[in-house]
């Protein structure tokens, strides 16, 4: 297990990152029992909550958003997300003569995590997709996990008795038979192939229950043109196989 612990605004500019490692069984697959452990140090004492990440077969680097808002939808604040998308730097450079640039540079892709990204613009009036003169300062960031991971936090202040936690999370090059590379002539679908997908859990803090899963709901839009919840998933197929599955523990549940 490898654990990255931190305090501050963000994972990204944090001062200092702890790694350690629990030995492996043998006979084990590394893949089976390797997980990330995300320590977000955080002082207050309203709620602190787990999230276990479980990656799925179709699992290759994603990018992912995890937030919280209230019941009418509104929203409260972010968690965790990938530094591609909070920084605007992508492993690769912005595409040249239909070509992408093999170094890594800044790139403009609202349809990654389209859903996160219009939610949280409005809600802060800050711009639609962060870059370096506009980081994410209300959430934590960081490289994507390789694998399975664990995210622990405390949120910073008091939360509504009933919430919702959330997770957008896309990955590129997963075409399928319906989301096909000529589907759309347009330049920000072909960096999202199959769209984003929205999963959510609503918690009740006077009726808590042991764990919650978080279930899929909807897809954002194909590119990024809008922040709707499109709820047909029927042309979904590889993209729900990411996740295997994403769940959150309460550990505590002060009044």
């Amino acid at each position: 297990m490898r654990i990255f612990q931190a305090s501050g605004i963000s994972l990204l500019i944090a001062l200092g990152i702890a790694f350690s490692s629990c030995s492996i069984q043998e006979g084990m697959p590394k893949d089976s029992i390797t997980t990330d452990t995300i320590r977000i140090e955080e002082t207050g004492n309203s709620l602190s909550l787990r999230i276990d990440f479980a990656k799925g077969e179709e699992h290759n680097h994603p990018t992912f958003a995890i937030w919280l808002e209230d019941m009418d939808q509104k929203y409260i604040r972010t968690i965790f997300v990938t530094q591609y998308i909070a920084t605007g730097i992508y492993g690769h450079g912005p595409i040249k003569e239909l070509e992408w640039d093999n170094r890594p540079g800044p790139q403009k892709r609202p349809a990654t995590l389209p859903y996160w990204l219009h939610k949280r613009s409005a809600a802060l009036s800050v711009p639609l997709l962060p870059d370096m003169n506009n980081l994410v300062l209300d959430g934590y960031t960081g490289a994507t996990p390789k694998g399975d991971f664990v995210i622990e936090t405390v949120t910073p202040k008091a939360l509504p008795r009933k919430f919702r936690v959330l997770m957008e999370i896309n990955q590129s090059w997963d075409w399928n038979e319906y989301w096909t590379n000529g589907l759309y002539n347009d330049v920000d679908y072909k960096t999202s192939s199959q769209p984003s997908l929205i999963y959510a859990v609503s918690i009740d803090l006077d009726q808590p229950e042991t764990i919650y899963y978080l279930n899929p709901i909807g897809h954002g839009h194909f590119a990024g043109k809008d922040g709707k919840l499109y709820t047909d998933l029927r042309t979904m197929t590889t993209a729900l196989r990411i996740i295997h599955h994403v769940s959150v523990d309460l550990i505590n549940t002060k009044k």
